[in-house]
C-alpha cells in the first residue's frame, strides 16, 4: 500500500508542475492566440536565474524567489511581448511556431554561455528537504509548496478571468482586439499582462521542478513539453480541465514507471504517455467548423515557369559539378548532406508552404526512409531500398494523415509533433536500439558511379533538382491551384466541389514520401544513422530552417539546408561561433516574425523589383519619386513583391 501511495504522491507533485505549465500556456493562448513553444526554455532560464541569486550570490532564499518570480520574470514577459510576440498577431501558425522555437534556442544559447554545462549545479529543495510521513511515505514541505503553488495559481486565475474587468478583457482580446479597443479596452496592455502572467507561471514551474529533477539546461527545457497534453485537454481555454488532465497524466505516468517492466518495449510506455495522450486527445476532441478565408494582405509568391525552373536546375547541376572537382572528400560529404537536407525542406515547401499544413514530424519520415534503405537496400545499396524508403515513409504519412485530416493550424502542428516524439522515444529506440546505429549503404545505380564521394554528391544534387522541378510543376498545375485554394479557404473549396480531405491526404503523403527519399540519401553520406539523428526537436529545427530560407520557394529550401550543413564547417575556422550556434539560430528564427518569406522570398522581391524597373526603362514609364522606396512603388503599380519560386 505504501508503494502505491508513494507513486501516487510522486505523480501528484509532478502533475502540479505539469498543471502550472499548462495554465501558463492557456493564459497566453486564450489572450493572444499564440502557442508558446519556448515556455519550457523560459522555465529553464528562471530556474538558473534563481540558482544564481540563491546559490551563486548567496542571497536570502525568499528575496531570491521574489526577484525571480515578481521582478525578472514579469520584466522578461514585457520584453518578449514588445520585441517578438506583437509582430506575430495575425501571422500564419508556422510563423508563430518558428519564432517561439527561435526564442527557445536563443534562451538555450544564452544559458549555455552564462552557465557552462560542464560545471555541475544543484538547486536544493525548499525547507532543506524536511517533511512528514503520510502512510509510511515521506512528503516533503517542498512537495506541499508545489501543490500550494498550483492551488494559489488556479484560484487567482479563476478570480481574474471571471470576477474582474481586466480578466474579461483578456478573454475578449484574442477574438477581436479592434472591437475591444472600440469598447474602451487597451488590447496591448491586456496582452502584455498575459505574457507577464505566463512567464511567472513558467518560472514557478521551472524553479519547483529543478529542485526535484537535475538542473540541466536541455532536460529542463524539454521536460515542459509533457505539459502540452494537459493544455490541449483543456482545449487551450479551460484551466480547470487542463489541471485535471495534468494530474491524471502525471499519476498514470508514475504508475507506469512503478509497475511496468523495466526492460523491453513496455519500459518505453511511461516515457511516451504524455505525447500519446496529446495525439489521441487532438484526434478525439471536437474541432471547430471550417472557417472562411482570412486575408492578411500578403502577396502570393510568383511561381517560376517550367523553362526558368529547368534552366536554373541545369545551372545548379553544372555549377555543382565544377565545384565538386575542387572539394575534398569530407567537404563532398558535407555537400551531400546539405542537398539531402534540402530535399527534406523541399517537402515542407509542398506541405506547409503551399498546403498550409504545419508538419512537425518530417525528420521521423526521414528516419523511416533511412531505416528502410538500410534494411532493404542492404550492403549493395539496391534501388529496392530506395523504393522501400519512399513507400514506407509515404505509407506511414498516409496513416498519420487519415485521422488528422480534420485538424488544422496549431492542432495539426501539435499532433505531428506528438507523433515525432512517440517515434523518437518508442520506435527508433527499438528498431535502432538506444545509442545504437543502422548501417545505410549508398544508392547503387547500374552504369553510374555513385559510391565515390563526388559521385554520391552529384547524385544528391540531381535528385534535389529533379524533385524541385516536379514540386514547382505541381504548384503550377490544377492540383497545385486546388492545394493553395484549400489553404486559403477550405470552406469555399468544399462549397465549389473540391475534395479538401483528398487534397490534403495526397499532399501529406507525397511530402512524407519525399522525406523518406531524403532519408535514403541522408544515411548514405556517413554510412550509418542513429536515433539521435531523428530527434523530435530536429523536426522543429527543420521547419525553422525552411522559414529562414523561405518556405514558399525551392531556392529557400536549398538556402536553409546550406546554412544548416555548412555551419559546422564554418565553426572549424571560427571556433567562437560554436558556442553561439543556438544564439545565431534563434536570432535567425526570430527574424522570421519581421521577414516571413525568408531569404528566398527576399531574393524573389529583389528579382521582381529589378524586372519591374527594367520593364519601366524599356517602356519609358516614370520611376519612383525621390525618397520613395522602390518596393512601395512596385506595390502601388500592382506588381508582386514576393519572388520567383525557382
Amino acid at each position: 500500500m505504501s508503494e502505491f501511495l508513494g507513486f501516487a504522491i510522486g505523480g501528484l507533485v509532478t502533475g502540479c508542475v505539469y498543471a502550472l505549465i499548462a495554465t501558463g500556456l492557456v493564459v497566453t493562448y486564450t489572450t493572444t492566440g499564440i502557442f508558446n513553444f519556448a515556455h519550457g526554455a523560459i522555465a529553464m532560464a528562471a530556474a538558473f536565474v534563481f540558482w544564481q541569486l540563491w546559490q551563486g550570490w548567496d542571497l536570502n532564499v525568499f528575496l531570491a524567489l521574489i526577484l525571480a518570480l515578481l521582478v525578472i520574470a514579469p520584466l522578461f514577459g514585457l520584453i518578449i511581448e514588445r520585441g517578438l510576440m506583437r509582430w506575430l498577431y495575425g501571422q500564419p501558425v508556422d510563423v508563430a511556431v518558428v519564432v517561439t522555437v527561435g526564442l527557445l534556442l536563443f534562451l538555450v544559447g544564452l544559458a549555455n554561455i552564462a552557465w557552462k554545462p560542464t560545471v555541475g549545479r544543484a538547486l536544493p529543495q525548499f525547507f532543506h528537504g524536511n517533511g512528514f510521513f503520510l502512510g509510511g511515505v515521506l512528503v516533503t514541505y517542498h512537495d506541499v509548496a508545489t501543490v500550494a503553488a498550483l492551488v494559489a495559481a488556479a484560484i487567482g486565475l479563476r478570480v481574474l478571468f471571471t470576477r474582474s474587468r481586466l480578466g474579461i478583457a483578456m478573454r475578449a482580446v484574442v477574438d477581436n482586439p479592434a472591437l475591444l479597443a472600440m469598447a474602451g479596452g487597451r488590447p496591448i496592455r491586456v496582452q502584455q499582462l498575459a505574457w507577464v502572467l505566463s512567464c511567472i507561471l513558467a518560472a514557478a514551474a521551472g524553479i519547483l521542478v529543478a529542485s526535484i529533477a537535475q538542473l540541466n539546461i536541455l532536460n529542463l527545457t524539454l521536460l515542459v513539453v509533457d505539459g502540452y497534453a494537459a493544455a490541449i485537454i483543456g482545449r487551450l481555454r479551460n484551466i480547470a480541465t487542463a489541471i485535471t488532465g495534468a494530474l491524471v497524466i502525471a499519476i498514470g505516468q508514475a504508475m507506469a514507471l512503478g509497475y511496468l517492466p523495466g526492460s523491453g518495449w513496455l519500459s518505453q510506455v511511461q516515457l511516451v504517455i504524455p505525447m500519446a495522450v496529446l495525439f489521441v486527445v487532438l484526434i478525439l476532441l471536437p474541432q471547430d467548423r471550417l472557417r472562411t478565408a482570412s486575408f492578411s494582405g500578403a502577396v502570393a509568391p510568383r511561381v517560376a515557369s517550367l523553362g526558368s525552373s529547368l534552366v536554373t536546375g541545369a545551372v545548379v547541376i553544372v555549377a555543382a559539378y565544377f565545384i565538386s572537382g575542387a572539394l575534398s572528400g569530407s567537404n563532398l560529404r558535407i555537400g551531400a548532406n546539405a542537398f539531402s537536407f534540402a530535399l527534406v525542406l523541399l517537402s515542407l515547401v509542398l506541405v506547409t508552404g503551399y498546403g498550409g499544413m504545419v508538419s512537425l514530424c518530417q525528420m521521423s519520415f526521414v528516419g523511416l526512409g533511412a531505416y528502410a534503405m538500410g534494411r532493404i537496400g542492404g550492403d549493395s545499396g539496391s534501388l529496392l531500398g530506395v523504393l522501400a524508403a519512399i513507400g514506407l515513409a509515404g505509407g506511414v504519412g498516409a496513416l498519420i494523415a487519415l485521422p488528422t485530416l480534420r485538424l488544422r493550424g496549431l492542432y495539426l502542428a501539435l499532433a505531428t509533433f506528438a507523433f515525432a516524439a512517440v517515434m523518437e522515444l518508442a520506435v527508433f529506440t527499438q528498431i535502432l536500439g538506444t545509442g545504437g546505429a543502422q548501417a545505410v549503404a549508398r544508392v547503387h545505380i547500374p552504369g553510374i558511379s555513385t559510391q565515390s564521394d563526388r559521385g554520391f554528391f552529384m547524385l544528391c544534387v540531381v535528385v534535389f533538382v529533379v524533385c524541385a522541378v516536379l514540386v514547382l510543376a505541381v504548384r503550377r498545375g490544377p492540383f497545385g491551384r486546388k492545394l493553395v485554394a484549400t489553404n486559403d479557404s477550405p470552406a469555399a473549396c468544399a462549397t465549389l466541389g473540391v475534395n479538401v480531405n483528398f487534397t490534403k491526404l495526397i499532399t501529406f503523403t507525397a511530402a512524407a514520401a519525399m522525406a523518406g527519399l531524403a532519408g535514403a540519401l541522408f544515411g548514405g553520406s556517413p554510412g550509418l544513422v542513429t536515433t539521435n539523428d531523428f530527434a523530435s526537436l530536429l523536426s522543429l529545427v527543420i521547419l525553422l530552417l525552411a522559414r529562414i530560407g523561405g518556405i514558399t520557394t525551392a531556392t529557400g529550401a536549398l538556402l536553409g539546408a546550406l546554412v544548416y550543413a555548412l555551419y559546422p564547417l564554418l565553426t572549424q575556422h571560427v571556433p567562437q561561433l560554436g558556442t553561439a550556434q543556438y544564439l545565431l539560430t534563434g536570432l535567425g528564427a526570430i527574424s522570421v516574425g519581421l521577414f516571413p518569406y525568408g531569404m528566398g522570398g527576399r531574393i524573389g522581391q529583389l528579382a521582381d523589383a529589378w524586372r519591374a524597373a527594367n520593364a519601366r526603362r524599356q517602356s519609358g514609364a516614370p520611376g519612383p519619386a525621390v525618397g520613395t522606396p522602390a518596393a512601395v512603388f512596385i506595390a502601388e503599380e500592382g506588381d508582386q513583391l514576393v519572388g520567383a519560386g525557382s
